[in-house]
């Protein structure tokens, strides 16, 4: 039982009963004004009262009736999620990715442009003003609707500063990133690496439900990591944790200006086509190299065979590290290494088993280039608990 609120400011007293009836409508799902009633002891008229208010803001609406208990048949009441939205952007690549949610996370429009590169950080927030632009025109959400905007980008990410320590491709390094964009956008703006945005949507919506220790491992132009302890994400003292492109796999070389690690250099997507030039140079834009160089080694291409099993043991290598030191009981594979087929999966699990002590299970990412916006949207919600609403008014 909760204990009614008797005393202190008015203003401030109805905004906690508010509170409290928000929550009981949330936690059950439908709920009728009589148990909302007795479930927060405010009395019925005080309820009836904060719900009709409630439902001209938006908040709240009627639903139908429930079960009868003896008397007359209660209506039912149950939270507008379409009150508000929220908005994810993840630049990944030369891509940007935007959608808008509702308050349950379900996507209400998407947009999604190939960016101009070289690119540099004004263009690439005029480019996404004008996406969320389109995006609530789609949506027919009006701006003050918006409660925040989730971004995720490439390099290590300083959420408490609002800026990026590291990230040559972007040319974002130290800058005030996160006040530019809330700035141009006029709304709250929360930033994350774009990986432990992709990580969080599989977390709470993907492969890793149900899981608490989960490392999320990413190849695709780079490689990186995200993980997930005691389900609580880990980021380290710099949130540098899971930049395990900088692990030392693979030979030491053609490292322009030290902007990538060792380990993406070799064995990201970009990597691999290098080392695959010979016979790939022909690959279509937006295709998968490891399909391809399966595809080849079916054929008895020698080159793409020696190559494929390079590739995995070395992608191999990084999963042992990570297991090594983190003991994950879920590894979520991801990026290119979603087109590994079930053959390979078991070539690289056998070696797992050969090299570490414990091996976590194997899972392929579900959620495809959804994971990302998933993410984005979700830490937006984290971060805006429900009560806040009601500032909103």
């Amino acid at each position: 039982m909760r204990v009614p609120r008797k005393t202190g400011n008015s203003k401030l007293v109805k905004k906690l009963n508010k509170g409290e009836v928000l929550q009981q409508v949330i936690q059950h799902g439908q709920i009728s004004r009589a148990d909302i009633s007795k479930e927060t002891m405010l009395s019925r008229p005080c309820v009836s009262a904060l719900v009709d208010e409630m439902i001209q803001e938006g908040l709240l609406h009627e639903v139908g009736m429930g079960d009868s208990k003896g008397g007359r048949k209660p209506i039912l009441l149950e939270y507008n999620y379409q009150a508000y939205a929220i908005a994810g952007v993840i630049f990944e690549g030369s891509t940007l990715d935007m959608a808008i949610a509702d308050l349950k996370g379900e996507f209400l429009a998407r947009y999604r442009k190939r960016l101009a590169l070289p690119s540099n950080g004004e263009t690439v927030i005029e480019d996404l003003a004008a996406g969320l632009a389109q995006l609530l025109e789609e949506s027919g959400i009006k701006r003050d609707r918006l409660l925040g905007v989730g971004v995720g980008l490439q390099g290590v990410t300083q959420r408490g500063s609002g800026t990026v320590s590291f990230s040559p491709s972007t040319g974002w390094m130290g800058s005030p990133i996160q006040q530019n964009i809330e700035e141009r956008l006029g709304l709250p703006v929360i930033i994350d690496n774009d990986v432990n945005m992709m990580t969080l949507g599989e977390y709470v919506r993907g492969a890793g439900v149900g899981h608490s220790n989960v490392v999320y491992m990413y190849v695709g132009t780079g490689i990186g990591a995200g993980i997930i302890l005691d389900g609580q994400f880990y980021r380290g003292s710099h949130e540098a944790a899971g930049e395990i492109g900088f692990m030392m796999i693979g030979p030491v070389h053609n490292r322009p200006n030290g902007a990538s690690g060792v380990f993406e250099t070799n064995y990201s997507t970009s990597g691999i086509l290098q080392q695959a030039k010979g016979f790939l140079s022909d690959l279509q834009e937006g295709s998968s190299v490891i399909e391809e160089l399966i595809r080849l080694a079916r054929q008895n291409h020698a080159d793409a065979q020696r190559l494929l099993d390079d590739v995995y043991r070395h992608w191999a290598y990084g999963m042992a590290n990570i297991v090594s030191v983190l003991n994950p009981e879920l590894l979520i594979l991801s990026g290119e290494m979603v087109h590994v087929d079930e053959e390979g999966v078991k070539r690289i699990h056998d070696w797992l088993n050969e090299w570490v002590p414990e091996v976590p299970s194997l899972e392929k990412a579900s959620l495809g280039e959804r994971a990302g916006l998933i993410g984005a949207v979700h830490c937006v919600l984290e971060a805006f608990p429900f009560r806040r609403l009601l500032d909103k008014e």
